[in-house]
């Protein structure tokens, strides 16, 4: 079982936090860092000192980062064009030695559109699916060749489809929608990620995944399944202290994450493995506590193997 660092910037982070928490990911021995692609804070925090960037965070962490993958959980298809999306991308990969990953999706929250004047367009899924062409396309272009694309909501003529990413960059698509979701995961997804979700629902999301990666001519296998869960390790005192932090309720947090002692979390982390998951997206809230990823590491991941 994987497990991966996941962060919510725009709760309230500055970029030399993110490279504290990034810096803690790789030294102990988690997979990778990932965060949140949102420019305005939810719920009742204030977000200070605003937000930060994905793709320039991810640029600064390639280059202060040896061996941890960087991502994207995920990138609003709203927020930039796919053309450019696909340069950002490859040139940040190209930038840490092959360790990014693009995590991509139809982009939701409506209100950081109108903050920042992004446009939020009534049809997003159709936008998504063409951007995915778009991306793939450019990369899978040979060196030398162009690459054309004619949509409905984007067009590209005679693209020399440069830069190239440094290695193959895998694609993540995510979600609980019941049929077009699977649909574009078994079109183009390297990994499918089940985003705050039960056993159960990840169990019968899992299938129409696989379901429709075989439908499409691949073997359900061809994907990795992931989840992402908040987590909220430690004795009952330190959970409890963990929880007000991040303005939760202990028992929610029992319920609907990684929240416990650390054997009842691996206990809950082997659920999800039997459901079919093999990483485990690890949603810090409270960036300040390294202690808590010290501790994830010494009594969760090293349990895991």
């Amino acid at each position: 079982m994987d497990l991966r660092i996941f962060t919510e910037p725009q709760q309230g982070a500055s970029y030399d936090t993110l490279l504290t928490v990034a810096k803690a990911t790789e030294a102990l021995g988690f997979d990778a860092f990932f965060r949140s692609d949102h420019y305005l804070h939810m719920g009742d925090v204030d977000g200070l000192p605003g937000p930060t960037d994905a793709w320039i965070t991810l640029a600064g962490l390639a280059r202060e980062t040896r061996r941890i993958r960087l991502g994207t959980l995920m990138t609003a298809a709203t927020f930039r064009l796919p053309g450019v999306l696909a340069i950002q991308v490859a040139q940040v990969d190209q930038m840490s030695g092959g360790r990014v990953e693009l995590g991509l999706g139809a982009g939701w929250f409506e209100e950081e559109h109108r903050a920042y004047g992004i446009p939020f367009p009534k049809e997003k899924f159709a936008r998504l699916e063409e951007q995915l062409e778009i991306v793939t396309g450019l990369w899978e272009t040979p060196v030398g060749e162009t690459f054309g694309y004619d949509g409905a909501h984007y067009q590209l003529t005679d693209s020399p489809a440069l830069p190239k990413p440094g290695n193959r960059v895998p694609v993540l698509i995510g979600g609980h929608g019941a049929t077009r979701t699977p649909r574009l995961a078994a079109r183009f997804a390297d990994e499918f990620n089940m985003p705050f979700a039960s056993v159960a629902d990840s169990v019968r999301q899992f299938g129409r995944v696989r379901e429709a990666a075989e439908a499409a001519g691949r073997k359900g296998d061809d994907l990795v399944y992931s989840n992402a869960l908040v987590a909220c390790v430690g004795n009952d005192a330190e959970v409890a202290r963990r929880a007000v932090a991040i303005g939760r309720e202990v028992e929610e947090l029992r319920e609907n994450g990684l929240a416990g002692s650390p054997a009842e979390v691996v206990d809950k982390i082997g659920r999800y493995a039997e459901a079919g998951a093999s990483r485990i997206y690890l949603q810090i809230l409270d960036l300040d506590d390294l202690d808590h990823l010290e501790l994830i590491s010494s009594q969760v991941q090293a349990q895991l193997g």
